[in-house]
Formats: structure tokens, sequence, C-alpha cells
């Protein structure tokens, strides 16, 4: 195997690398004329300025997150039988977190493979190569997971905006097997639809897990209010668990038809009821009506830094309209999956949207994604998701 670029750090360039950190930014890296001639999303090896080797991972000299970090073992070779070694791994920890295989497989650097997602619909998987270095390694990555799991089909959903400050174009394809329509996914007892080539993302939110069975419990005997409902998922939990009505909105028409069709297949369409329409606006127009849950779990809104401030005055705004719908004693559910938001600055707008809706509570509940999306340690981004609780009286 012929040798891997080496890629040398500027002096101090290895501080958070040596402390933990799986990135190293293009302002730590002797930028010089051998290293912007390797080609993006190259396996490397980066080395400390004296030469010392530090490890072994993907460079991309045109990004400013230029090396992502796979291995501290400078002799370690980025092939099949590393992947596979790495997706065991991730396979060996959910099968001891779920019963059955429906859950996010890798969450990228916290799984030691950073740029990769992988969900799991039993047989059928679905993969988002976010960095060029994974979109090299992708033949690989799908020579490992025929190995491991033996998919029926797996699913290339390359569609994703970051993608483009890789210097990769989106696209979508099956890349092994074939895949005719939504699949399902199996939460406690409820069976929900994915639709893996159209859908968001991956097609579901495996994130949310614990969340909508947490709300679906306190929704027993009342009357639930699920905005940006996508697939159904805090709905059909929540109708499950024997909720009284349920009032489902979102503004996707392929999203609340594949809602319908769950809920029929769960035989809940007689308490449930699918809304088209813009969250805001909805929430507006339901004034005056009162439910025992609100759960409202929004796309980003704060995509980027710049989109800061209007998107913390997005969270406010969500707080008290959904708040203002919220019965006495009843719970207002509010999540932030941007992972430019703080936790408490995220708190904050929301106690202020629900003060400002003339409410008051406490928070029950602060939580984030399920297991099988793991925190790394020194990676705050991978903590994306933020959710809050509140009982209002």
């Amino acid at each position: 195997m012929a040798p891997l670029p080496r890629i040398f750090l500027v002096p101090g360039g290895d501080r958070r690398l040596r402390l933990g950190h799986p990135w190293v930014y293009a302002n730590e890296i002797r930028m010089d004329a051998e290293a912007r001639a390797v080609a993006a999303g190259s396996p490397a090896a980066v080395h400390r300025v004296d030469g010392k080797p530090l490890g072994v991972g993907t460079f991309n000299p045109h990004c400013l997150i230029a090396f992502r970090l796979f291995a501290r073992d400078p002799a370690a070779a980025l092939d099949r039988a590393f992947l596979a070694r790495r997706l065991e791994r991730a396979l060996r920890l959910r099968q001891r977190l779920f019963a059955r295989p429906f859950y996010r497989l890798v969450h990228g650097e916290a799984d030691g493979l950073p740029g990769l997602v992988v969900d799991r619909f039993d047989d059928v998987v679905c993969l988002q190569a976010g960095t060029a270095g994974m979109e090299a390694l992708l033949p690989a990555v799908l020579d490992a997971l025929e190995e491991i799991l033996r998919p029926r089909a797996v699913v290339l959903r390359n569609d994703g905006a970051a993608r483009r400050l890789e210097g990769l174009e989106p696209y979508v394809r099956v890349a092994r097997g074939a895949v005719d329509g939504p699949v399902e996914v199996a939460e406690g007892d409820v069976r929900f639809l994915a639709d893996p080539l159209e859908g968001q993302k991956t097609g579901w939110f495996f994130d949310q897990r614990d969340n909508r069975a947490f709300m679906a419990g306190l929704s027993r005997g009342g009357r639930m209010l699920d905005v940006y409902c996508y697939g159904g998922g805090f709905a059909l939990a929540a109708a499950a668990a024997g909720a009284t009505e349920v009032l489902a909105v979102d503004s996707s028409a392929p999203a609340l038809d594949l809602a319908r069709r769950a809920a029929r297949l769960n035989g809940l369409d007689g308490r449930c009821t699918f809304l088209g329409g813009k969250a805001f606006e909805e929430l507006e127009r339901l004034a005056g009506e009162r439910f025992r849950v609100v759960a409202a779990d929004p796309p980003a809104f704060v995509k980027s830094r710049k989109d800061l401030r209007a998107g913390l005055k997005g969270y406010r705004k969500l707080a008290r309209l959904a708040a203002g719908l919220v019965e006495p004693g009843g719970f207002l559910f509010v999540a932030s999956c941007s992972h430019n938001v703080e936790a408490a600055l995220f708190a904050d707008e929301v106690a202020r949207g629900v003060a400002t809706a003339g409410r008051a509570g406490r928070v029950i509940r602060a939580a984030g994604a399920a297991p099988d999306h793991p925190v790394h340690p020194f990676l705050p981004e991978s903590a994306y998701l933020k959710t809050l609780v509140l009982e209002l009286d």
C-alpha cells in the first residue's frame, strides 16, 4: 500500500487534537503547496510540527474543517476491514440498546466514522455521506455493510446541503437491492412509515424516539396537538397511548400522507386528524382551543451562525403560540435540532415565549436525542438536539 500523504500542523496546532477533538481546522495546518495538492477526501496522516505522527483520517484542503480523525494509531489503514470493525462496534451497541432493528446505526464522529450517518429500517439501510472523505470511502463502506448486515437494500441519501461545503454534488440513489416505496418503522406498539428515498433526511427521525414515548404517556386521556408532525411520530404515539383526540399539522403533503397511512395501519385513524398548513399560521388560527399536550418539533431555525438572532426569535414565537393552546395543568414540548443554538439560549427563549403568552409553569424534563445518537465528548455539535417539557399552570 502506498504511503499516505502527510499533513503537518503549525506550531501549537495540535493542542485540540491532543485533548481529544476529532477535527483539525485549516488554520491549524501548514497549508503549503504539498498540502494543497492533496486531492479532496484523501486518507492522510497528520503530524505535529516536529514530525511526530498523531493519527490518520481524511483531508480536504478546501474546507474549514480540513482534517477529520479516524484513528490515533499512525499505522491504521482506512480500508474495508477497518470500516467493518467500526460498524460491528456500532452494531453491538445498538443491539444492546434495542430489541428490534430500527435505529441509527452510525452517528458520525461519535461512532468513529466521521461524516457518515447510517439509519437502519430492519433489512433496509439508508446512508448519508457528508464529507469528501466519506464519499471516497463509500465503496468500502458498502462492502463492509454487506458483510455485516446483508441488507435487502441500501439507499444513499447524499442530498444534504452541507455536502456543498465539501465540494460535493447532491444525489439520491439506491446503491444495493431495490426499494419500491415507504418502509415500516416499529417503535413500541406503533408502526410508522418512512420514505428513505423521498422523505426528509433519511426518512425518519430516530432521535426523538424517547421523547415521543414520554409525551405519549402525558397525552393519555386528553387532546393532543402535534405541530410539524412529519410522519406522525408524536401524534400516533399519543393516540396509541390513549389520547382522546389528536390533531397533527404539517406543511408537507407527502409527509401527511405517510402519517395518515400509518394511522390506518395502526387502527388509529378514528382519533387522528391530519391538517396541511404552516405551523405558525395554524397555531394562531387555533387560538382559543385547549389541548392536554402540545408538541412542537420544528426543522432547524438556525442553520448557520448568521441565522442565530432570527432563529432565536422563531423559537420564542413558537413557544408563545404553542403555550397559549395548552390547558391548565397540561404540557408543552418544544425541540430544537439546531446545533448552532446552545441549550441555555434555547431554554431562555422558550421561557420568554411562555411568559409572553401569560403562562407560568415549570420544566419537568430537559433531554436530547435517543441513545442511538451518541455524543462525542469533545464535539458539542454532536449534541445537536435539545428538548424541553413544561407543565403549565
